[in-house]
């Protein structure tokens, strides 16, 4: 089924899109599909397995605690994030879980199981639930304990970006139904764009209000930058330390106070240090678990906002509202498109083809939205797009302590100057170039198929364990 800019672009929490969101999904799920089979009252025991990525960087990815604000009920969309540190807190504290908001069983982090080196075929990050109704479970042994069969199990796949799949079906979050100018590959795009004369943002607009009105498909959009742009606007001025055994400092307050001291106005000598403060301040924002917006994973939350506010901020003609909407909206349904290509031809997720399918996907969107912002044709919009990804390619995920803090930051800084750049190498041109990005998205794929498991968010090779955490 096709993919929604509003799938791609969705309100959370930090800091992780696969790690934090998807596994919070992925609990509420799984309490729905107990509440249609049984009573929650009956329920006496809960298991709770992490596997692959999702055991070797949890910690450091508040997947445990996330797990569990899911199975309680909550949705990345609305939980307040002082709420979520502060309820996962109280659970273990008390070692007392509300599954459903309703039944209270004894689960806290503690009692979920981590097993990193079990790699499941279909992804590697996994979890399994299951509940059992055995009102003489208090009296067994571990072992009777372990052999029982559930009332209820499943095992879902968190692959990337917020999205969730269940085994034995597609269970992905919000996928749309059909669409008028469906496509899969960057050459079909551009043959729609040719053949209906549109640009690349027209046919996702053509998409999207297929099923939603006009009015709803740019309100919605408008509220993605909103919520993209008070992540920037609120990690500019929160200081302090990210939590985490690194002791990370907030860097963005203290650049923004320098920028805006220099009281020089719209001057561009400054423009790509707005760039980068922009990008590391939605990172920061996000490795201190605050709300974001997934673009299109959590660890490269910072590039699309950046260029965008970047480009509201320096691009001519942009000065009233009418305009800068109509920017906003363009902006985001061409990065939505580019995003289109990576999960229908390759994946967004870290753990399973590294970074580049991360700050790579990002980067490659928020050059070919910016192209497009600037008046390019769809072919250079597509140029773009491929620059920004050909020169991430190979990007391993390596953070440091599991933590989506070193490199993931400046990394998303980094990833937005470079966004511009192919943005603008990309205007210079007519759009012909030798490497498509179609051929780009499978380098990457095959890129991530061939890349070490230890350099795939598994914080088991890189800086991960060439840097000391302490």
């Amino acid at each position: 089924m096709p993919i929604s800019a509003f799938d791609l672009f969705s309100i959370g929490i930090g800091p992780s899109s696969s790690h934090t969101v998807g596994p919070m999904r992925a609990g509420a799920m799984f309490v729905e599909e107990v509440e249609n089979r049984l009573d929650l009252r009956t329920i006496t025991r809960l298991e709770v397995d992490l596997y692959g990525s999702l055991a070797a960087t949890g910690r450091g990815h508040g997947t445990l605690g996330a797990t569990l604000l899911g199975l309680e009920g909550n949705a990345p969309e609305t939980i307040d994030p002082h709420y979520a540190r502060n309820r996962v807190t109280t659970i273990d504290a008390d070692r007392r879980l509300a599954l459903g908001g309703a039944k209270h069983l004894t689960f806290g982090t503690e009692s979920i199981g981590m097993h990193p080196l079990t790699i499941k075929d279909r992804h590697t990050n996994t979890i399994r639930f299951a509940v059992h109704t055995d009102p003489a479970a208090a009296d067994h042994t571990a072992a009777q304990l372990a052999a029982a069969t559930p009332a209820h199990e499943a095992v879902y796949y968190s692959v990337g970006g917020g999205f969730v799949e269940r085994e034995g079906r597609n269970a992905t979050a919000g996928a749309s139904p059909s669409v008028p100018l469906p496509f899969r590959t960057g050459a079909e795009l551009l043959e729609i764009c040719e053949r209906e004369n549109l640009s690349i943002s027209d046919v996702m607009w053509r998409n999207e209000t297929a099923h939603r009105s006009p009015e709803q498909v740019r309100t919605g959009l408008l509220t993605i930058w909103r919520a993209m742009a008070d992540s920037i606007h609120h990690g500019f001025t929160a200081d302090g330390y990210l939590p985490g055994s690194l002791r990370v400092k907030r860097r963005a307050p203290e650049f923004y106070r320098r920028l805006t001291a220099r009281d020089r106005g719209i001057d561009h000598t400054d423009s790509m240090d707005w760039l980068n403060v922009a990008a590391m301040a939605v990172n920061e924002e996000n490795a201190a678990g605050g709300r974001i917006v997934t673009a299109p994973t959590n660890g490269a939350a910072g590039i699309v906002p950046a260029v965008l506010f970047w480009a509201l901020r320096y691009l001519p003609g942009l000065d009233e509202t009418p305009a800068r909407n109509a920017a906003v909206v363009k902006y985001l349904l061409t990065a939505a498109a580019v995003a289109v290509l990576y999960k229908e031809r390759a994946s967004i997720s870290g753990a399973e083809v590294g970074c580049q399918g991360e700050v790579g996907s990002a980067c490659s969107m928020a050059a070919g939205a910016l192209a497009e912002l600037l008046g390019a044709t769809p072919a250079q919009v597509e140029n773009a797009a491929e620059i920004g990804i050909e020169h991430n390619l190979g990007l391993t995920c390596d953070p440091i302590g599991g933590l989506v803090q070193i490199p993931c930051i400046e990394r998303n800084a980094i990833a937005a100057v470079k966004a511009v750049n192919a943005a603008k190498m990309a205007l210079h041109g007519d759009g012909t170039h030798r490497v498509s990005l179609d051929q780009a998205i499978e380098t990457m794929r095959q890129t991530g198929m061939d890349m070490h498991a230890k350099y795939k968010e598994t914080s088991q090779g890189g800086l991960a364990v060439n840097v000391p955490e302490c």
